[in-house]
């Protein structure tokens, strides 16, 4: 992983999570407790991530409050507060479970004197890292030019202070040159790519229809262990570790049952809290 400039240590970069539980929405003392225990879930969650992209996480902040906050997210109070744990700890990177605006972003990036990314764009810089097909590569960084369109101004100057690491993956931004016509040109020329990578698709599964076997798919969480069921059922080699988002590229293979019936067996993407759908 590229070393984040903030930081002259070597090894993984230094990460504080942070998630913002919001109170503003009145009901009963058993909604309330339910919906923090959620927002700890997530926030749990969020450290995994983290720490599936190779960063270290070393401390987490849950913060409660009636409503976001415009400028930061998170407040004045909170800001200040983070600044100084971000000092003390020799924290490398802030990462926000929320979708930031890059306003949100630039203005945190200021004050903390760190990279700050949000929760859509560390699960896209993981799928960028896992994607092994072509249509999986086509679809990450159609996905990361959607998100950043809206972001750019202003953010080449950040990402070239704060230097690279989680988060940079993909198309990055010397690539992009901050151009939105390139941008959107980029986009069109991705989608027909995609479109023929598709149409070659739909030809092998209509070949695979024509011997008419029925279709199983293992659907769970990220890092269920759907894989690891996956190469036991069917012999197969499928990457499988501990890792969420090991299996980004569904694959297909044949599996006798039991009752010596013959089946199509699919290891699939895992679930997660608010996956990007872009």
């Amino acid at each position: 992983m590229t070393q984040s400039s903030s930081s002259t240590k070597p090894g993984p970069e230094r990460a504080l999570v942070v998630r913002v539980h919001l109170t503003g929405v009145r009901g009963g003392a058993e909604r309330r407790e339910e919906s923090l225990a959620v927002s700890e879930e997530s926030l749990d969650e969020l450290a995994a991530l983290a720490e599936s992209a190779g960063a270290q996480v070393i401390d987490k902040v849950l913060q409660s409050r009636p409503a976001f906050d415009q400028a930061t997210l998170i407040g004045a109070g909170k800001l200040e507060e983070l600044e100084g744990r971000v000092k003390a700890a020799e924290i490398d990177l802030v990462l926000l479970d929320h979708e930031l605006g890059g306003t949100q972003q630039r203005n945190l990036e200021k004050r903390l004197g760190v990279k700050v990314i949000d929760r859509t764009q560390l699960i896209l810089d993981i799928f960028a890292r896992r994607a092994r097909t072509r249509e999986g590569q086509l679809q990450v960084e159609l996905a990361q030019l959607k998100y950043l369109l809206p972001r750019l101004t202003g953010r080449g100057a950040a990402m070239s202070r704060l230097g690279g690491g989680i988060g940079t993956r993909g198309p990055g931004e010397t690539k992009l040159e901050t151009d939105r016509r390139r941008i959107h040109i980029r986009i069109k020329k991705i989608e027909r790519d995609l479109a023929a990578v598709r149409g070659s698709r739909g030809v092998q599964r209509r070949l695979r229809q024509a011997v008419p076997l029925t279709t199983l798919a293992l659907v769970g969480y990220t890092n269920a262990g759907k894989s690891t069921l996956f190469n036991r059922l069917t012999q197969s080699g499928v990457a499988a570790d501990a890792r969420m988002f090991a299996t980004l590229d569904p694959t297909v293979r044949q599996l006798m049952l039991p009752s010596r019936r013959k089946v199509l067996l699919s290891d699939t993407v895992g679930f997660i809290r608010n996956l990007p759908t872009t």
